[in-house]
């Protein structure tokens, strides 16, 4: 592959958005959201429910089933300070499901808000869960890179971890909302098929669906799969480099089944959301490492950010898969869990993706620029089209169905 994202400025990614087309909170009806969509040549306007409509026949769905976790805790220092410890990633126990269903102490990695007030010793919180009264404390543990070890337990009789952030935490809406979280988040920042906890930002494609829009897919003839990638508050982190080789890209936990991994052998998959395509273009690489033997036995299941780039392969995506259920099957793998540091700019060469549902992203990041990766030089055409034409902003905003005709 071309080494061009050497060049790439992100400085060539801005678009001037008004804050009056950043949707602050969502639609009372999630489908009824605009669509814009793009074949490739042309630009249409549509209803997001009438998308059973316009997808090509024979597309399989593939959904990002995450459920966001409320991650922002809150601590108020006797002095009255306000200290926000936002939690990243599991770190002990280092899985996900284990960490949450704990009953002790944990450890994640964590950003803290306010750190100038908060030197030294434990943090302290209390709240009530069924009536009985239970206290919150973290400590620091260790820093690295402007994240923090924070250990975190608490009194009160058995609850798990998951308990506790449900009783205590607060949603981890978007900042550029401009506002705290809401009781409303509490259901609209999460899709209706959430289901694997572990995310601290929504897989925001996801929310204009809603269970009769499911179904209304399912009865005209859609397959529809789902994976598990728990987004990294990362996917949030503005790019301040002049050029996006010396952007640091965010580690992701993904999940992906046997199942899963069948199905999607010989189809035209449509990805719904960004995280769904990266998940999907680092499943198509985990399989070129296992082809070449260097992931033999599913350890070291993980792909870095700029991998693609410089590894070469000419497998296809039904290859690529198959090397990787061998793999599984050998190792007695039924769900493998893997990391993926990747980063899709203009150049990228799409093995796993033929098309994409997703919402209208930030000037100036990632996520913009995996959407012009698969457009071209087109993104700028549809974005100002979606401006002019009424469409709302960010995540809780109106969406878009890129679907390129072959």
């Amino acid at each position: 592959m071309s080494p061009g994202y050497h060049n790439i400025r992100i400085g060539d990614y801005f678009y001037d958005l008004p804050d009056e087309k950043i949707a602050k909170y969502p639609l009372p009806e999630r489908d009824s959201s605009k669509l814009l969509h793009w074949n490739g040549v042309d630009i249409n306007d549509s209803i997001f429910r009438d998308l059973p409509a316009i997808l090509s026949p024979g597309s399989l769905l593939v959904f990002n089933n995450t459920r966001v976790i409320r991650a922002r805790l809150i601590f108020r220092k006797e002095s009255g300070a306000t200290i926000e410890i936002f939690c990243l990633e599991p770190l002990e126990p280092y899985d996900f499901e284990m960490n949450l269903s704990c009953t002790t102490g944990v450890v994640w990695k964590c950003l803290v808000g306010n750190l100038r007030r908060w030197k030294s010793g434990r943090l302290t919180a209390t709240f009530t869960t069924e009536g009985v009264t239970r206290v919150l404390h973290a400590e620091k543990i260790s820093s690295e890179g402007g994240t923090f070890m924070i250990r975190f337990e608490w009194e009160g009789g058995q609850i798990s971890f998951g308990e506790v952030l449900e009783a205590i935490g607060h949603m981890p809406v978007p900042p550029y909302l401009g506002r705290e979280d809401e009781q409303i988040d509490v259901s609209s920042y999460q899709t209706v098929y959430a289901r694997v906890e572990g995310s601290v930002a929504a897989p925001t494609a996801g929310l204009h669906f809603t269970p009769s829009l499911l179904k209304s897919l399912t009865d005209s003839g859609f397959d529809t799969a789902e994976l598990t990638l728990h987004v990294s508050a990362g996917t949030f982190r503005p790019v301040k480099s002049e050029k996006i080789i010396d952007h640091l890209m965010h580690r992701e936990h993904f999940y992906v089944s046997q199942h899963i991994l069948r199905s999607l052998k010989g189809r035209m998959v449509i990805a719904v959301g960004t995280t769904t395509v990266r998940t999907l273009e680092s499943i198509y690489w985990l399989g070129v490492k296992c082809a070449e033997g260097i992931m033999k036995d599913g350890n070291s299941a993980s792909v870095s950010q700029w991998e693609p780039y410089t590894r070469r392969s000419d497998l296809d995506m039904d290859t690529a898969v198959e090397s990787l259920l061998e793999t599984m099957k050998n190792a007695g793998i039924e769900t493998l869990e893997a990391t993926t540091d990747i980063m899709i700019v203009p150049g990228y060469r799409f093995r796993a993706v033929n098309g994409m549902i997703t919402n209208f992203h930030q000037p100036g990041s990632t996520l913009l620029l995996l959407v012009a990766a698969f457009t071209g030089s087109r993104w700028r055409e549809v974005y100002d089209h979606a401006l002019a034409s009424g469409y709302r902003f960010l995540s809780y905003g109106d969406s878009m169905l890129l679907q390129p005709e072959k």
